[in-house]
């Protein structure tokens, strides 16, 4: 995997980098939050991991931006455990949380975990996506069948088949076809 590495501190991101590329992974390194944002951009990492107190941009702005601009899974480090830190952390689309120094075990399991949350999450909103076009294509279809059981006069079972057979014949979507009776 490609993945970006963001610490200020020059000895955590030689040791992250030297356990990430011993791992089998090209790593990416920047020594503060901004870098680590010019980088994700130029490099599309698979994996990102962002020390929380950086100079310029911080770990969590850094990690809130990435977000937003290209979803990928994002671990924070941190050599602070505190609860403020932590509740802040949790409130991010971040999928792991790790505190220093970190083992190479402990991070290869993170990176694990972190990859497996991200791919689920993107499945369910793939999935959210797919029910909320469900649901959009049954109310027009719906509304088409009012429309024509008003117009024409037809029952709802037949007003519905009129809809499939129109869609049958021009080779459209029945969602197409609702929209077209909806038009006019």
């Amino acid at each position: 995997m490609r993945i970006l590495i963001a610490d200020d501190e020059a000895i955590i991101r030689l040791g992250l980098k030297a356990i990430l590329r011993e791992l089998g992974h090209v790593v990416y390194d920047a020594s503060n939050g901004r870098e680590a944002l010019q980088m994700a951009r130029k490099q599309n990492p698979d994996l990102a991991i962002f020390d929380v107190k950086m100079p310029y941009t911080d770990g969590i702005e850094a990690a809130r931006v990435l977000s937003r601009e290209r979803p990928l899974p994002i671990i924070l480090l941190t050599a602070y455990s505190d609860a403020d830190l932590i509740e802040k952390a949790s409130e991010l689309p971040i999928h792991g949380y790790l505190i220093k120094p970190v083992q190479p075990n402990a991070l290869e399991a993170a990176i694990a975990v972190a990859i497996k949350r991200f791919q689920e999450i993107k499945d369910l909103h793939a999935a959210n996506e797919k029910l909320a076009q469900a649901l959009e294509t049954r109310k027009l279809v719906d509304r088409a069948k009012g429309k024509l059981m008003v117009e024409k006069g037809l029952n709802e079972a037949d007003a519905y088949r009129l809809l499939q057979l129109r869609a049958r014949e021009t080779r459209l979507t029945l969602r197409e076809v609702a929209q077209a009776v909806l038009k006019g």
